[in-house]
């Protein structure tokens, strides 16, 4: 097992002030839960944007943020953005425990998903490990749904949900304001509810 692994988020963790939830714990701001935090709570030991061969979309339900949650299809034909944070493999564990609802500590083996590039680990939303690859010499490790994103009903995101996620992805410095905003407001699930110009008005400035 290798002791760093790239955590590639394309989802509300773009956004490092918002991973930082997952790693020390508490209330992210405007949401409904806490996080109980990860069992090293160290920052990343860098954070880069990625692009992702896939797409993203949304549904499901967030009991977080409600509307739509992201999801990655690595499937689907497009193009994701994202950001990998570099962190050790029982932070990433400890994130991926938290999403799929578990406590830190009894997060999932990632040595399916590194061995074979996807691992179903149950039946729930991010309870599916995927590896599209390495960085620098270190796997690239996410987590979606097991479906694609034909199987599901798609589902609008909400405001603040949308607002995260830009942020993150122009936090990573890697694509401007009109890329990022046309980017999301063209995702499945966004497509036909939000538009660009929409989702540049979330943002602040």
């Amino acid at each position: 097992m290798p002791e760093l692994v790239w955590y590639a988020a394309y989802g509300s963790n773009t956004r490092l002030e918002r991973l930082t939830h997952y790693l020390v714990g508490g209330r992210p701001p405007g949401t409904a839960l806490d996080c109980p935090g990860c069992r090293d709570p160290r920052p990343p030991r860098r954070s880069v944007p990625v692009e992702l061969r896939g797409a993203v979309y949304f549904a499901t339900e967030s009991a977080l943020w409600s509307g739509g949650r992201a999801f990655y299809d690595p499937g689907a034909r497009g193009r994701v953005y994202a950001r990998a944070h570099l962190l050790t493999a029982e932070q990433f564990r400890d994130i991926a425990a938290q999403e799929m609802y578990r406590a830190p500590g009894t997060g999932p083996d990632l040595a399916p998903a590194l061995r074979h590039g996807r691992a179903r680990l149950g039946p729930g939303r991010y309870e599916t490990l995927v590896c599209p690859g390495t960085l620098d010499g270190f796997p690239v490790l996410t987590f979606t749904a097991p479906w694609s994103s034909g199987d599901v009903p798609l589902n609008a995101p909400a405001a603040g949900y949308l607002r995260q996620l830009a942020e993150g992805l122009l936090e990573a410095a890697a694509w401007d304001r009109d890329a990022v905003t046309s980017y999301l407001a063209g995702c499945p699930g966004a497509a036909g509810r939000w538009t660009p110009r929409q989702v540049a008005e979330l943002l602040p400035g």
